[in-house]
């Protein structure tokens, strides 16, 4: 099959990488000329473990290949994917879909035959209906039909993701679009994966629903935690107790500073929208939110209590910046207004992050930034580990008790064993569990 994919972020580049993997043919299209020219050059814009090696293998097999020129590809394709940005939309919180419009422009214009134009970006419901009225203005004589894939992506597993997925959702009853898609996806056939035909309108809601859900999960937990705290128990327990139970499920119940990156916020606060659109209430969504960013913004003051209440001319190194480990990602990460509030109490601030400190350094410019994490703490008077990168999973709390100026450790995704840490004579403070006493 002939593919083409609009758009090389993240989940464009992934999924144009692995229907290449797959045997395809597939021609990712971006306007950005520059990106265009690194990916020829093999450069890969993005950090996601695998990802460098699977595009170079398609490349060199001439199977993926980088243009800036929409209309070839288009005319060529069997299928269009729709994969450009869908940021929250300034002052109101929507998805902006001017991105997916102007795409959608340009797709009517270039259809030669028939071909099946697929929104991949995360969009609100109805916008299939739009996308479809658009190549029908443009375009009338065209011989298309409109269906919605949204993806499922994890940043860090994607393209395990994508090869093994749980389930594949295609939103379209289109007989003819039913099967190029399925015939493109037929390569996962022998993993089993389940391939879900819905309605246009329910796909493009599944996708909302499933990251409201899990965001909800993970603030669920974090409220369980303050809790824990409060009354002495261990928020790690209480999730591997509730957890064990299959109606329930142990993942997304890891207590933290809050949830970031650029799904669960952004796609939130669009479902939000959505239903408010609709004359519809979602109380439960619109908590989660509301907790959530209350949650980033009081893991400033839970460092500040564990150096003595005051920050002012202390120095405080941070490990951790991007939202979750394996990515460089770092909207909406915890680290933000965590550095934010930090700098706001009159604390010097200095950090590390395996891959993500040149994208910090646009968000956090006032920072001091090292190369080592030891290099990061020396002579601090506190360390923040604040995403848990698997560098951080075993640090030398000898050599880190030596060289911090005190020996305070505010773990926010409770990664050491509060015994081990009071065995080093560390005074450690994490999410969820008894606090430490206070030097």
């Amino acid at each position: 099959m002939r593919i083409a994919m609009i758009g090389t972020g993240y989940v464009g580049l992934v999924s144009g990488a692995c229907f290449a993997d797959f045997g395809h043919q597939v021609t990712c299209v971006d306007k950005d000329e520059g990106k265009i020219a690194s990916l020829r050059r093999g450069e890969i814009p993005i950090f996601e473990p695998g990802l460098d090696a699977l595009v170079d293998s398609n490349v060199k097999a001439r199977r993926l290949d980088f243009t800036t020129e929409l209309k070839a590809p288009v005319a060529e394709a069997d299928a269009v994917f729709i994969a450009v940005g869908t940021p929250s939309r300034r002052g109101d919180g929507h998805a902006d879909l001017s991105y997916v419009y102007a795409a959608a422009r340009e797709i009517a214009g270039a259809l030669a035959g028939f071909t099946v134009v697929v929104t991949k970006s995360t969009v609100p419901v109805g916008t299939g209906d739009e996308v479809e009225r658009i190549i029908r203005e443009v375009n009338p004589s065209a011989d298309a039909v409109v269906a919605s894939n949204p993806e499922f992506l994890r940043e860090g597993a994607a393209i395990r993701d994508f090869k093994f997925p749980d389930r594949i959702v295609i939103g379209t009853l289109d007989e003819r679009g039913r099967k190029v898609l399925s015939d493109i996806y037929r390569p996962l056939s022998l993993n089993q994966g389940p391939l879900m035909f819905t309605q246009r309108r329910t796909a493009e809601l599944i996708k909302y629903a499933a990251n409201a859900f899990l965001a909800t999960k993970i603030t669920f937990i974090n409220e369980i935690a303050d809790l824990s705290e409060k009354v002495g128990a261990d928020v790690q327990e209480v999730a591997r107790g509730i957890g064990l139970d299959n109606r329930i499920g142990s993942k997304f119940l890891h207590a933290g500073p809050g949830f970031g990156g650029s799904c669960f916020p952004k796609d939130t606060r669009a479902l939000v929208k959505t239903a408010q659109d609709h004359d519809v209430q979602l109380r439960i969504v619109e908590a989660v939110l509301g907790v959530n960013d209350n949650r980033k913004r009081a893991m400033a003051r839970k460092v500040a209590t564990a150096v003595g209440n005051s920050l002012r001319g202390k120095t405080i190194a941070v490990l951790g910046l991007t939202f979750k480990p394996d990515t460089d990602d770092m909207r909406e990460a915890p680290s933000i207004p965590l550095v934010t509030g930090l700098l706001d109490m009159g604390a010097k601030v200095r950090a590390h992050d395996p891959a993500g400190m040149e994208q910090a350094k646009k968000e956090l410019p006032d920072i001091e930034y090292f190369d080592d994490p030891y290099a990061c703490v020396n002579g601090a008077d506190a360390m923040v580990l604040v995403t848990e990168w698997v560098q951080y999973r075993a640090l030398d709390l000898d050599r880190l008790k030596a060289t911090l100026a005190r020996p305070v450790v505010v773990d926010l995704r409770n990664i050491y064993r509060a015994e081990d840490m009071a065995a080093h004579g560390f005074v450690y403070e994490s999410v969820g569990r008894a606090s430490e006493p206070k030097v």
